[in-house]
Parts: structure tokens; C-alpha cells; sequence
């Protein structure tokens, strides 16, 4: 017994004098035993062991991470090849832990350690881990115990707080987690479910939608500074926002200093951390509440109707390849979470060094276990998830018909309600637009979309057929029977690319400002500068851009599938012709408010075009048959009835009937698209039961609320329409 004493006594100097001595008491496995009896019922949980003055027990075993008591905390970790695992316990914001405590070998279970120590008050420690066991490089194992290791399940990181500054003063790499008090009153707030093919999209950046003073909100570049523009989205009339990675990510990786500018990994695609929100985007310090200003961004939306879908990075992580440091995963179980080559070196199918082994059992349960947690602890409505492609790939990293994560995923039944969008494509040349496996449950960003309607747009010759196929809902990639109708998640632009502004002012990328020499970012953007490269003061440019700009967004509002467009868009927010601003924290990736005056004829076109697609169901999905008897879809290009294209088309003609289930009349909607540089002339379809047609657009005359769009708009006996030059013209049936 007084060698147990004695024990106790090196453990205490230890914590005072150094991080080493305190690992060494702990690496004795000396453990005080009390006597094993059968616990007294109603007394709950009770001490059977002390281990450096601290009584434990074995842990909760079925919950992951750190699970706070009354009476202290769990602390559970997996590991299939460590022989042996200490949790470190920190003082807030100190670099050395003040007690290491080691598990008991008699608290290891199959491949999971845990331990309950009683006593902890949260506010008071931070943890993380070490683990034993083998080191050899070739066969993928990394285990050194010098590493200090952040729990995967982490509810908040510590060690990046601030934006820009690197973890513990300077060390790169040092993270510890914190242990979060989950107290926050959803009340009776529900999901909003709106139907997958209703949604209108609006993709932003967290940091950069209020960063810039001119956005006018107190505490720009946050949750609450996004929370503070509802109203403005609201009116916008938006019904879902996709938020860029707000997992805990490290914006420090690759930072560098180009012609004075500091870069920065802005976007967030290299995650730290899967279940703790970023803690750089409060507005305000969240010790212990990590994550309660994200929440109450997340309420107030849904009290406006507006879902809040994730964009989310389970493809690879911030560790890196071989060179990179080891934080988390690596240092965990190596060759199980991501796909090593046989000399146990990196794929590299997501470009960014690493690839996460997602279809491995203990993987998958970690993704699913993921999304379970941001559903039920966050309300979120759905997930995009990044290069999705590498979640088919097996652990050899080869293309799987039937991926059993996304199976999973697909079937798990707190995931059965929300959104799952997939960016169908990886960097290691998969490309899977209209064939990702989906269980009916998967949508893609239909990147065909994209690509196609940028060129018909433009002019391209021979586009116009492909056009057609694409905005009446690309059922040559995606076949109603087997994908349902809201499997094409339909854009133009989005985060990765041009501007839609930037489309028609720059030919050419501009991506001098990354460093890279203009390597970088994608060349074949399909874009179109209108005749001046860049910002210009001549009006007749000027107005053909924002001709162009208003055709894009109308064919996105004419177009069958769910409808995404990028944040500022609206207003005409540019990147200087930046398409690939993934490291610009500045006002290339900010939004610049003060466009919202200067091309408020723009904002008020989406607005207006928001509306008249919410307006008219048949614009977004197959309805009741219209009872006047015309066809669901029907083409006429350049006259009634006329399908047919051929390699000079530039003009089409697209009409819609139906009626929606709360209407009493049928609804008929024509859309027509002149991409061609002179005026061409539409014949239009007659009508039944007396309708005459109404112009509600016309893309060539300056938008203004109220505006009557019939009279600048040139007919022949009312049943020809002048369509002018590179102009869209909408018309309904009254």
C-alpha cells in the first residue's frame, strides 16, 4: 500500500514539474483498485479505480468522444492497431497537460478505450490523446507517442479562435478539444421539407458574405453577421442556403504573403475536425457552448422558411500526404481511414494530398455517425457533398457500382428526410454527372448543366438541341423512372469558377493574385468578356452584359430540377476575374455590397424571377395534365411545333402546361431564347378556350417593378413575337 501511496505522490510533482514525469506516472499503469462489489442500487455511478489521484471507472463505451456527467466525464476512443491509449488533460489555453491518465488495460474493449473520470468540471480542462503501438511507414502505421491527437469526435477545437493566427503561438498543428454543454432550446421548430425540386439555392461563404464593411451588419464575416441579412434573404425570396465548409478547418495550411497580400486556405476544404463548427466565424467567445451562435443562425432561418444545407468534405482532411503533419486520423489508425498505396504512401484522387477510406466499415460508421450528429444537434436539411465521387471508390480506390456508405446513407432513417447532393466527379479523373449511385435519394450538381447552357448561351453553334434537353430536366442523364425529378441540382455558376458577372466581362482567368503564375483554376470556363476584357465604362457593353446576365438567371428559373446560383450574383459581385479564389480572404471572395445600388435593375430581375418560378409549378415539376389539352413539354423553335435543330440554331422555344394542384385554371408558360447576335422572329403556338399570350420578361428592356413588358416588346398580329438580339423572352397564357 505505501508503494501505491508513493505512486500517487511522483504523479503529483510530475503534473508540477513537467509533460514528461506526468506521462511517466501514467506509463507505470500503477492503479489504486477499490474493492469490487456490487453497488448499492439508486447510487448511480460509482469510483473503481484511481489513477494519478483521480478516480475512475470504465466509460461509456457506445458514445464516442468525451460524454460529460454530474459526476465528471467519459472519454472513449477507437483504434485497431494501438496497444495502448492515455487521454492528456490541459488547462485552458496551456500547451502541457497537467495529468496524463493512462487506460487500464482491463478498460479496453475489443478496439475501443474508455474511461470515465470523476470529478472533471468542462469549463476547466481541455483533452486529447496519445496512443501506443507500432511504426512502420510501408505498412500505413504510424503510432508514435509523442503525437498529440485530437479526438475525431470532437465538439469544439481549441488552438484557432482567432482567423489567421497560427494554434498555440506559432506551433503548427495543435489542437485540443473541448467538451461542449449542449443546453440550446429548439423549441417546436420544425424542418421546413420542402420538395427537392422546389428549392432555389443560394450558395455562400460563411466569412465572405459579410466581411466587408459595406455589408452594413455589426459583426461581419460570422454567423451572426449572415444571421443579420434573414430579412434580406427573405425578401430575396431564396429557400435553402448551402453553406461552404464551416467544420472546424485550417485556414493557415499553404498560408503564404503574394505581391504583400497574405493568402490564406479561405474556403475550408481541408477539414480538421468533423464534428465541431468553426470556431474563427462567432462573433463572440463560445467556451463550452461551441456552436450555440451557429444555432440560433440556423432557428432564425428556419423561421423564415429558408433550409440550411452543408456543404461537406468526407473526401479527405487536413493531415495531408506523407509530408503533411499528423493531428487526428493518422495517428489513430492510418491504414483504416484513408487509401494508402501499397508502400503506404497517398492517393491523391481529391487533389489536396490525402483520400479518406470512406467504404471501410469503421470510416462509414464515423461519416454516418457525422451526419446523424449535425441533424439532430444543428436541424441541418441537407449535406452537398464535396467530390463526392471518391465516396464510390473501394479501399483500393477503384469505382464501386453499389458504394455501401452511400447505400447507407441513402437508408439510414434519421437521414431519410434530408437533402443529399452530390458533386458527381473527383481529381482523380471520375466523372459520374447522371450516373452516381442514388437509391433514388442522390441529386447531383449537374455539372452538363453547367458547361452546356454557358455555351448555347454564348453562341455556341450546334448547342441548341443539347439546351433544350438540359433545361427541360436532362432526361437523357437522368430517367424520371429511376431518379425521380430532382435529380439535376441545375447551375451556372457556383463558388469553384466564375462569377456570373465575371462570366460575360472576362474571356480569360485572372488568377495572377494566387501565385501559382496563372496556372491555376479551370480554362475552359466557356465565358464571354461582350467585346472589353474587364471592367468598362462603355454603356452598350455595359447593357449587353447585364442582358446576358438576366438570360442566365431566367433559363435557370425555366428549368426543371432544383435551381442553385452563387452568392452576390444577384448583384452583380465580381472576383476581377478570379476563378479560382480559394485563397483570397479579401475583397475578391467578399461580397461588395455597394454593387447592390449600382445594378439594383439586377437584383430586382431575380427577385422578380425568384417569384414567377415559385409562381408557376410547371416550371419546376410534372403537374396535373392541363385541361385545355396541351402536352407537358412542348418545342417550338421559330414556329408552332417545330423540334427540330440543326448545327446553326440559336433559337428555341420551350412551353410548359399543367395545373398545380391548388389552381382551378391551367397554367402555360413559353420561354424563348434568341442566343444569336441579330433579332430572329418566334411564331407562337395558338391557344384554346380564347387565352391570348402576355409577355412577363423580356431581357433586352430594363427591369423595373410593375413594368409593362408587352409594350417595348414588338409583336406581328399578336402571334409573332421580334425576339431581339442575345435577348430571352418569357410569356404566360391569360
Amino acid at each position: 500500500m505505501k508503494r501505491k501511496w508513493f505512486a500517487r505522490l511522483v504523479c503529483v510533482c510530475a503534473a508540477i514539474i513537467n509533460r514528461r514525469k506526468v506521462k511517466s506516472c501514467a506509463e507505470t499503469g500503477e492503479t489504486m483498485s477499490f474493492r469490487r462489489h456490487k453497488q448499492e442500487r439508486g447510487v448511480g455511478l460509482q469510483p473503481l479505480d484511481e489513477i494519478c489521484g483521480y478516480k475512475v471507472r470504465p466509460g461509456f463505451y457506445n458514445r464516442d468522444g468525451a460524454t460529460a456527467t454530474t459526476r465528471g466525464v467519459s472519454f472513449t476512443i477507437h483504434s485497431f492497431g494501438a496497444t495502448g491509449c492515455s487521454v492528456l488533460l490541459f488547462r485552458p489555453q496551456e500547451s502541457e497537460p497537467f495529468v496524463s491518465l493512462k487506460y487500464p488495460e482491463a478498460y479496453h474493449i475489443g478496439n475501443t478505450y474508455s474511461m470515465f473520470v470523476f470529478g472533471l468540471k468542462i469549463e476547466e480542462f481541455e483533452y486529447a490523446f496519445e496512443l501506443e503501438g507500432p511504426y512502420d511507414k510501408e505498412k500505413g502505421l504510424l503510432f508514435d507517442k509523442n503525437n498529440i491527437l485530437l479526438d475525431p469526435y470532437a465538439r469544439a477545437v481549441t488552438g484557432q479562435r482567432n482567423w489567421g493566427e497560427r494554434p498555440e503561438g506559432g506551433k503548427p498543428f495543435v489542437y485540443h478539444a473541448r467538451v461542449v454543454e449542449n443546453n440550446f432550446d429548439w423549441g417546436d421548430i420544425r424542418q421546413p421539407e420542402h420538395p427537392s425540386e422546389d428549392l432555389i439555392i443560394y450558395e455562400m461563404h460563411v466569412r465572405g458574405f459579410t466581411k466587408d464593411a459595406s455589408s452594413g451588419v455589426t459583426a461581419g464575416g460570422t454567423y451572426e453577421g449572415l444571421r443579420q441579412k434573414i430579412p434580406y434573404l427573405k425578401d430575396l425570396g431564396i429557400n435553402a442556403v448551402e453553406l461552404m465548409p464551416i467544420f472546424e478547418f485550417d485556414e493557415m495550411e499553404g498560408n503564404r504573403i503574394v505581391d504583400g497580400q497574405q493568402l490564406y486556405n479561405y474556403w475550408g476544404y481541408n477539414t480538421v475536425c468533423f464534428f465541431a463548427p468553426n470556431t474563427s466565424y462567432t462573433s463572440a467567445v463560445e467556451h463550452n457552448h461551441e456552436g450555440d451562435e451557429l444555432k440560433e443562425l440556423i432557428y432564425e432561418l428556419k423561421e423564415s422558411g429558408i433550409e440550411v444545407i452543408l456543404d461537406v468534405v468526407f473526401n479527405h482532411t487536413a493531415e495531408g500526404n506523407e509530408n503533411g503533419p499528423c493531428f487526428s486520423f493518422k495517428g489513430i489508425d492510418n491504414n483504416i481511414y484513408y487509401i494508402l498505396t501499397p508502400d503506404g504512401y497517398y492517393y491523391n484522387f481529391s487533389g489536396c494530398g490525402n483520400v479518406m477510406n470512406c467504404n471501410h466499415p469503421m470510416v462509414r460508421r464515423f461519416i454516418i455517425d457525422c451526419l446523424r450528429y449535425w441533424v439532430t444537434e444543428y436541424r441541418v436539411d441537407g449535406f452537398r457533398f464535396d467530390l463526392a465521387s471518391i465516396l464510390t471508390r473501394d479501399e483500393n480506390g477503384v469505382p464501386m457500382a453499389d458504394p455501401p456508405l452511400l447505400q447507407a446513407i441513402a437508408y439510414d432513417a434519421i437521414l431519410g428526410k434530408v437533402k443529399l447532393i452530390a458533386e458527381a466527379w473527383d481529381a482523380g479523373g471520375l466523372y459520374q454527372v447522371g450516373s452516381f449511385p442514388s437509391w433514388s435519394r442522390w441529386s447531383e450538381w449537374n455539372g452538363r448543366y453547367r458547361d452546356d447552357i454557358r455555351r448555347f448561351l454564348k453562341g455556341d453553334e450546334g448547342m441548341a438541341g443539347t439546351a433544350i434537353t438540359r433545361i427541360t430536366g436532362s432526361r437523357d442523364l437522368y430517367d424520371p423512372a429511376q431518379r425521380g425529378t430532382a435529380a439535376s441540382v441545375n447551375f451556372i455558376t457556383c463558388h469553384d469558377g466564375f462569377t456570373l458577372y465575371d462570366l460575360y466581362a472576362y474571356n480569360v482567368k485572372h488568377n495572377e493574385k494566387n501565385g501559382w503564375n496563372n496556372t491555376d483554376g479551370d480554362n475552359n470556363g466557356n465565358s464571354w468578356n461582350c467585346g472589353v476584357e474587364g471592367e468598362t465604362d462603355d454603356k452598350e457593353v455595359d447593357g449587353l452584359r447585364r442582358r446576358m446576365i438576366k438570360n442566365a438567371f431566367a433559363t435557370l428559373m425555366c428549368s426543371r430540377g432544383p435551381a442553385m446560383f452563387y452568392a452576390g450574383d444577384e448583384f452583380c459581385n465580381t472576383q476581377f476575374g478570379n476563378n479560382n479564389a480559394y485563397c483570397q480572404d479579401n475583397i475578391i471572395s467578399w461580397l461588395d455590397w455597394t454593387r447592390l445600388e449600382k445594378y439594383r435593375e439586377i437584383h430586382d430581375f431575380f427577385r422578380y424571377m425568384i417569384a414567377f418560378r415559385k409562381k408557376y409549378a410547371i416550371l419546376r415539376k410534372t403537374t396535373k395534365k392541363a385541361v385545355c389539352g396541351l402536352p407537358e413539354i412542348s418545342i417550338h423553335n421559330g414556329f408552332p411545333w417545330n423540334g427540330g435543330t440543326d448545327n446553326s440554331s440559336r433559337l428555341i422555344g420551350i412551353m410548359y402546361a399543367g395545373r398545380d394542384e391548388a389552381d382551378t385554371r391551367d397554367d402555360v408558360v413559353f420561354y424563348a431564347m434568341n442566343a444569336y447576335w441579330e433579332t430572329l422572329v418566334m411564331q407562337l403556338p395558338e391557344l384554346p378556350n380564347g387565352l391570348q399570350w402576355k409577355v412577363r420578361v423580356n431581357t433586352s428592356v430594363e427591369y423595373e417593378d410593375g413594368k409593362d413588358m408587352e409594350s417595348f416588346t414588338e409583336f406581328y398580329y399578336k402571334k409573332t413575337v421580334k425576339i431581339p438580339p442575345r435577348t430571352a423572352v418569357i410569356l404566360t397564357a391569360e
